[in-house]
């Protein structure tokens, strides 16, 4: 199976702040490719973050690499054996104690908040389960080399871990610091004062027939800044008013 062009990069590379190892197991690490591009892919460049994607199957040990086996109890599907997890993640926590992480529908929600924390750690592991689920074994023996939480992006159903990963590394490198060329920009984006973010406007100032708000034409910054604050409230409100505390609702 062909590989993602992973960056590894020693620590004397580093232009910025202390880097950020993420490990990701999976079955399908071509998924993962897309990591590469853009701020993620300069951030590894530029030692900001130290990416390895690694094939679960690598620690399997039989001709077929197999990483699946029917459930005990009967069911549909098949469960996601035990041993190779359990070999990868000895070998990945063996000088570090990280923090493990399993996307999974039954987890706690991922939120930007989530995002800021784990942003802070100094490595991170992803386990990219399929099928009907890992064994359940893995959760508690990972909980013995570090810190494990299950997060879900969503009350809904994934094929496997992948996407939900990828998600979750895009939200928590670009607040690493250095990642984000201008960090102003991170504190105005929706959910980090939890509200939406205001709506945005560039040149030219009609575009067929609809006309930029005259408030962002007129150089007072006060002005807008206030415009802006008032139209956060009125799109969350519209929007996601599950995010307003109550003495905003009626806003």
């Amino acid at each position: 199976m062909r590989h993602p062009p992973t960056l590894l990069l020693h620590p004397s590379d580093r232009r910025y702040g202390s880097l950020v190892r993420i490990d990701v197991l999976s079955i399908f690490p071509s998924y993962f490719d897309g990591l590469t591009l853009s701020l993620l892919g300069k951030a590894q460049h530029t030692g900001l973050i130290d990416l390895r994607v690694r094939d679960l199957r690598e620690w399997t040990t039989d001709r077929h690499r197999t990483v699946d086996d029917t459930p005990y109890g009967g069911g549909a599907g098949m469960v996601m054996k035990p041993e190779p997890w359990g070999l990868a993640l000895d070998e990945i926590s063996a000088d570090s104690r990280p923090t493990i992480i399993f996307p999974s529908p039954a987890g706690e929600v991922f939120t930007q908040a989530t995002a800021r924390d784990l942003s802070t750690r100094e490595h991170l592991v992803f386990g990219c389960g399929r099928y009907e689920g890992i064994d359940e074994r893995v959760f508690d023996y990972a909980s013995t080399l570090g810190e494990v939480r299950l997060i879900s992006l969503g009350d809904y159903v994934l094929n496997g871990g992948e996407v939900a990963t990828m998600a979750m590394i895009e939200a928590i490198g670009r607040l690493i610091p250095g990642v984000v060329g201008n960090p102003e920009s991170l504190v105005e984006e929706s959910h980090e004062d939890g509200l939406l973010e205001y709506p945005s406007y560039t040149k030219p100032s009609v575009w067929r027939d609809h006309a930029v708000p005259d408030v962002l034409l007129s150089g007072n910054h006060a002005v807008i800044a206030a415009w802006r604050h008032e139209q956060q409230i009125e799109r969350t409100r519209r929007r996601r008013p599950d995010l307003l505390p109550p003495e905003n609702e009626s806003v």
